[in-house]
């Protein structure tokens, strides 16, 4: 298992890295929620136009606006991708390439599919993620806490921890700085190929944030979620096995 420096966050100075946030569902819109209190600027974009999300940019105020996929990927320092696997074919590579994007994803056979490369363990999902898009920096964190939770555990006393994995160390470094700016501590997790702690069924999955952890998956909305520290996420993770990917039905 990777070290894992412990990243406090204690006071972060307001963040003014631009993001750009590409998928406008739960995820999508907590992250832009958190990125508009921290004083940076937003461009979010989804697959149905700027006309669909008139409604979250007024919500989100002045310092975020609408945009399509491509305005959003060009505006981002940080590239924040809420989207399923089968619509990154739908993103603009090029436009991508040489920025740090954040992927909150994780994958859902029942949504996406059977792909081989996860089901056989050839390949986490961060790094199938970054194979299909090349020269993208690619990052992942986001994708092991459900979107309500967000929320409700930000800035929460004592502070809760998120994962950050990354195989380029600038780009993980942009990426723990502004996580921890949003409100959260993180633990810098490791490479790209260690992220399946933190993919389902996993030690460091959404269970792990879970104020009633027997019942979290029968009723998860109804859960009020529980801080997690850097240490107990630290031991959730040593403590993980890899899960069986090919009998996953979810």
């Amino acid at each position: 298992m990777p070290h894992r420096p412990q990243d406090k966050n204690s006071e972060q100075p307001m963040s003014t890295t631009k993001i750009g946030i590409i998928g406008s569902g739960n995820i999508g819109q907590a992250i832009a929620r958190l990125a508009v209190a921290a004083g940076t600027t937003v461009a979010i974009a989804n697959s149905r136009g700027t006309a669909s999300l008139a409604d979250v940019v007024e919500e989100l105020g002045d310092n975020a606006h609408a945009a399509t996929v491509a305005e959003a990927a060009e505006y981002g320092d940080i590239v924040v991708l809420a989207i399923p696997l089968s619509a990154y074919s739908d993103l603009p590579t090029q436009v991508l390439a040489n920025k740090t994007v954040l992927s909150t994803g994780n994958y859902y056979p029942s949504r996406d599919g059977r792909i081989e490369v996860l089901d056989s363990l050839k390949s986490t999902t961060a790094q199938l993620e970054a194979s299909l898009l090349p020269g993208a920096r690619i990052t992942k964190a986001f994708n092991n806490i459900v979107a309500h939770h967000i929320p409700l555990l930000v800035n929460s006393a004592p502070r809760t921890a998120l994962p950050i994995y990354g195989d380029d160390l600038a780009a993980k470094t942009e990426v723990l700085e502004l996580v921890q700016a949003l409100g959260f501590d993180t633990v810098n997790a490791g490479t790209l190929a260690d992220s399946w702690r933190a993919e389902p069924e996993s030690g460091g999955y959404t269970h792990v944030y879970a104020q009633d952890p027997a019942n979290f998956y029968s009723a998860h909305l109804a859960d009020r979620g529980q801080p997690v520290t850097i240490a107990q996420l630290e031991e959730a993770f040593a403590t993980a096995h890899r899960s069986d990917v090919a009998a996953r039905q979810f």
